[in-house]
């Protein structure tokens, strides 16, 4: 019998935390495992979060001897803020750092932990995101353009996910964190859907899973902050949408919609919407693609189901709702164009999306089934002669809940 030789290829799983504490109260608990860091850490946090987190982290500081130093991460998670940071930790002879808040917060923090190869702690302070459980952060300009994102060594050293504390966030931040983590699954079925790596058919279920989970508990979770469907959303936008990037890389990490929200944080105006609320209307302009491009109708029905569940619990469904009612077309073709950039993770879409494409599916995600429909059956012969494509397993792209 002769044996087959296969190539051998080494790649680094970073699926999560060393350590995870999560109940209510959990914070004031944590003090033993904080402490076990070093004795200097510099907290990293926003201008609000900061102060508002002393009464809490102060009374471990003390009792464990820990001399610690608050900085801003003001303006962004920004070449500037992270400069003065490293600054900070030599000025302040940091050991370790200290994570606390939102999504570019603590992005912010485990960057420099990185950076200065220190241990890093993160205190996520509300359900907004999963970044404080991911080995990855993502760099934006001053005024808070993404710019790009940098693949870390390693997952957060200590995760200290407080219930009580998470609860104190207003609902919108959960809200958002809601649509970021239901991303997973049209983002990852599309783009490692038809995968026979084990652990990313395993990303991919773990993301149905998760969807399934913040379709059948969110709108009770709203209703009831601090009840158990309420803990189980929260446990699945900071810990369980950071297990499926974790077992899935990069590759099962975004697509469409994450490159839509780049693409609308160079619009000024869309600064004032979250993460999440952009990255809930990414999705739906990638169902809209799907549509107009693939002639996709799983993808459509996928589209009015989604935009049922966002009117239910206030997630954004058009560009109105973002708070671009003005914004000019100069603008939104500005968007576009770095959405599909040459770098972006659109082209992890089965086909090739092309600017004015794209603006076509921003400007259209409300628009009836049977309407769409129409209007397909209308241009996908056009379509299919400008971008010949190969169409993938639809089962696995988007699938609906039974």
């Amino acid at each position: 019998m002769t044996n087959v030789l296969l190539p051998q290829t080494t790649t680094t799983l970073l699926l999560g935390p060393t350590q995870v504490l999560r109940g209510v109260n959990a914070l004031s608990e944590a003090g033993k495992q904080i402490a076990s860091f070093g004795s200097r850490p510099l907290v990293v946090g926003g201008d609000r979060t900061l102060p508002s987190l002393e009464p809490k982290l102060g009374p471990i500081f003390q009792q464990y001897n820990l001399t610690a130093a608050p900085r801003s991460y003001s303006p962004d998670c920004s070449t500037l803020s992270l400069e003065s940071l490293k600054d900070s930790v030599q000025s302040h002879e940091a050991d370790f750092i200290i994570g606390v808040g939102g999504g570019k917060a603590l992005d912010t923090a485990k960057l420099l932990a990185h950076q200065c190869n220190l241990p890093i702690v993160t205190i996520p302070t509300s359900g907004a995101t999963c970044a404080a459980w991911t080995a990855l952060a993502n760099v934006y300009s001053n005024e808070g353009a993404f710019q790009y994102d940098v693949p870390l060594y390693r997952c957060p050293d200590l995760l200290i996910l407080d219930y009580s504390l998470i609860e104190t966030a207003p609902q919108r931040t959960l809200v958002a964190g809601i649509g970021d983590a239901i991303a997973k699954w049209y983002e990852a079925s599309v783009s490692s859907g038809s995968s026979e790596s084990t652990l990313i058919i395993a990303a991919v279920q773990q993301a149905r899973v998760l969807r399934d989970i913040l379709l059948q508990k969110s709108a009770t979770a709203l209703e009831q902050p601090g009840g158990e469907d309420w803990r189980q959303v929260v446990d699945a936008t900071v810990l369980l949408a950071g297990v499926i990037g974790g077992l899935g890389g990069a590759s099962c990490r975004t697509v469409a919609a994450h490159a839509v929200h780049n693409g609308l944080t160079h619009i000024p105006s869309a600064c004032n919407s979250l993460h999440g609320e952009k990255v809930a209307y990414g999705i739906l302009v990638q169902l809209r693609l799907e549509e107009m491009v693939q002639s996709n109708q799983l993808a459509a029905s996928a589209r009015q189901q989604l935009l049922k569940f966002y009117t239910e619990i206030g997630l954004p469904k058009t560009l109105e709702d973002l708070g671009l009612q003005d914004v000019s077309l100069t603008a939104l073709r500005r968007a576009t164009e770095i959405a599909c950039g040459p770098d972006s993770d659109i082209h992890r879409l089965p086909f090739t999306v092309m600017p004015e494409q794209l603006l076509g599916a921003m400007v259209s995600t409300t628009i009836p089934m049977e309407k769409a429909a129409a209007r397909i059956n209308n241009q996908s012969a056009k379509a299919n002669q400008i971008l010949p494509i190969a169409i993938p397993n639809e089962q696995l792209t988007t699938n609906t809940l039974a």
